[in-house]
C-alpha cells in the first residue's frame, strides 16, 4: 500500500481516539449532556471501510457515528459543537451525538433506533437502482441490532431487487451489556445472510488494512451490478456501551485478549466501578491503532518524528474543535421552531 494512504488512515484512527477521549473529558466535565456512545477500539472499522468509498457513495449508520462523520469529512468543529447542543454544529445543535447528518458527504445519519438503518439504506439503494448509477450505499450495524425484523425485511428486499448495499456488521461482541451468545442462537453474523440468498464473508476488524482492501474489493463488486453483500467486522469496544456503562461485565481475560497485542502493561479496568479516565483508557492502547504503527514503521512509511508531528496536529486540532464548541451560541427558539416547520413539510410531500 502507498506510503500517503497508510499515514492517512494512521492519521484518522489517531484523530478518531483523540476526539473521542475529548468528547469524554467534556461530557464528565458537563460541557453537555444526553447519551454519548464512544468507539475507542474500533476504529479500524470505520477508517477502513469509509476510507475505500468513494465520494459518490452513501453512508448510514448508528447512534455510534462521530468517528465515522469524522473520516467521512465533517468537520471535527461541526461534530464538536453538535456534541455540545451549538448553533454552530453539524445539524444546528438540535440532532446533538446521536443524530449527526451532513447531506454534503452523502453521510445519510446516525440513528438512535436500533435496527433503523437498515430500510433507510434500502431507500437508498433503490433510488440508486432506478437511476441506473455507479454508487453504493454503506450500512452500518451492530451485532445487537441482528434480531430485529427490519434486518430480515431489509435482506429480502435488497436481495430480491439486487440493490447496490454492503451491509457491514460492527461486531463488538456486546448488545449494550449483553453477550452475543446470550442473544443470538447464531453467533456468526455473516451466515445469517445465506437465508436471502446474499454472499457474506467475516474479517478481523482491528486490522485496518485488512477491513480497507476487502472493503474496495466489495464495493467495486457491488457498483459492477453485484447486488448486496454482508461484511462481518469482529472488532471489539474498549470502554462501555455509552457513558453511564462503566462495562464491568467483562471479564477481564476478555478484554485482556483484544488488548494483548499492545506493549503497555493492561490494567484491570473492567474490575472497577468507577467509569476509566481517558489517561488509564490510553494505557490500555487501541490494538488496531498500534497494529497499524507498527505496520507502517516495519515498512519504512513511518517514522518516529512523523507520528509525533501527527499526533501534535491532531491535539491542536481537537482544542481548536472544542474551543470552536464553546463559543458558538445555543439555538434559538425561533430556529427550532423553523426547523420544525421544515419537518412538516417534508412530511407533507411524503
Amino acid at each position: 500500500m502507498e506510503r500517503e494512504q497508510v499515514h492517512k488512515m494512521l492519521r484518522d484512527m489517531l484523530r478518531a481516539r483523540a476526539f473521542e477521549e475529548r468528547a469524554a473529558e467534556e461530557y464528565s466535565k458537563g460541557s453537555f449532556a444526553g447519551f454519548l456512545h464512544l468507539y475507542p477500539g474500533e476504529e479500524a472499522v470505520a477508517v477502513g471501510v469509509i476510507h475505500a468509498t468513494e465520494p459518490a457513495d452513501y453512508i448510514v449508520t448508528t447512534y455510534r457515528e462521530h468517528v465515522h462523520a469524522l473520516v467521512r469529512g465533517t468537520p471535527s468543529k461541526a461534530i464538536m459543537a453538535e456534541l455540545f447542543g451549538r448553533r454552530d454544529g453539524i445539524c444546528k445543535g438540535m440532532g446533538g451525538s446521536m443524530h449527526l447528518f451532513d447531506a454534503e458527504r452523502r453521510f445519510m445519519g446516525g440513528y438512535a433506533i436500533v435496527g433503523e438503518t437498515y430500510p433507510i439504506a434500502i431507500g437508498v439503494g433503490y433510488a440508486i437502482l432506478l437511476r441506473n448509477l455507479p454508487e453504493a450505499v454503506i450500512c452500518f450495524f451492530g451485532d445487537g441490532a441482528v434480531n430485529q425484523g427490519t434486518f430480515h425485511e431489509s435482506l429480502n428486499m435488497a436481495a430480491l431487487w439486487r440493490l447496490p448495499v454492503l451491509f457491514v456488521c460492527e461486531n463488538n461482541h456486546y448488545q449494550i451489556g449483553t453477550e452475543i451468545h446470550r442473544h443470538s442462537a447464531q453467533t456468526d453474523v455473516y451466515k445469517r445472510a445465506s437465508a436471502y440468498n446474499i454472499p457474506s464473508e467475516k474479517i478481523n476488524g482491528m486490522d485496518v488494512l485488512s477491513v480497507y482492501s476487502t472493503t474496495e474489493r466489495l464495493l467495486k463488486q457491488i457498483r459492477n451490478g453485484g447486488g448486496p453483500y454482508l461484511l462481518e467486522l469482529e472488532t471489539y469496544r474498549f470502554r462501555g456501551h455509552s457513558m453511564a456503562d462503566p462495562g464491568t461485565y467483562r471479564p477481564s481475560v476478555e478484554v485482556h485478549s483484544f488488548t494483548s497485542q499492545d506493549p503497555i502493561s493492561i490494567a484491570a479496568h473492567e474490575l472497577e466501578s468507577s467509569y476509566p479516565t481517558a489517561e488509564e483508557i490510553a494505557k490500555v492502547g487501541p490494538d488496531c491503532i498500534t497494529q497499524l504503527t507498527e505496520q507502517a514503521q516495519q515498512t519504512g512509511h513511518l517514522l518516529e518524528q512523523d507520528l509525533e508531528l501527527i499526533k501534535k496536529d491532531i491535539e491542536n486540532e481537537i482544542d481548536a474543535a472544542v474551543d470552536f464548541a464553546m463559543n458558538s451560541p445555543e439555538p434559538t427558539m425561533d430556529e427550532c421552531w423553523l426547523c420544525f416547520q421544515n419537518n412538516q413539510r417534508a412530511e407533507t410531500l411524503l
